[in-house]
């Protein structure tokens, strides 16, 4: 069975940072693409950064871009991303999902590509 799962969320200051892990179980890392997706109250989910796993080649976001950093570590079949600056508009559920075709990453943020999710990690940001 494979499985994903989210974890570092927490209450953090403006400026602060997190950095947030997706664990995988039951696949290995090399062939499949990770992406992180958060939703804040009242919001759509919307995609912040993706990883293909076998070459670490990695897309972000506007929202994020610059402020995150998405990283892969196959040995421990985990994908992390740390995210820097943080602002209370970051406040979300951050979720991660895996994607067994690693190359569609013209559909990065494509939700329906994605076959497991994560249950995702809460992040606060206070002002």
């Amino acid at each position: 069975e494979v499985q994903l799962q989210a974890s570092g969320g927490g209450l953090v200051q403006a400026g602060g940072s997190l950095r947030l892990s997706c664990a995988a179980s039951g696949i290995r890392l090399d062939d499949y693409a990770i992406a992180w997706f958060r939703q804040a109250p009242g919001k759509e989910r919307d995609g912040l950064s993706y990883i293909r796993c076998r070459d670490g080649v990695a897309f972000y976001a506007n929202s994020v871009k610059g402020r995150s950093t998405i990283s892969t570590d196959n040995a421990k079949n985990t994908v992390y991303l740390q995210m820097d600056s943080l602002k209370p508009e970051d406040t979300a559920i951050y979720y991660c999902a895996a994607t067994d075709r690693p190359y569609a990453h013209s559909q990065a943020w494509n939700e329906a590509q994605y076959s497991t999710w994560g249950q995702g990690t809460l992040v606060t940001v206070s002002s």
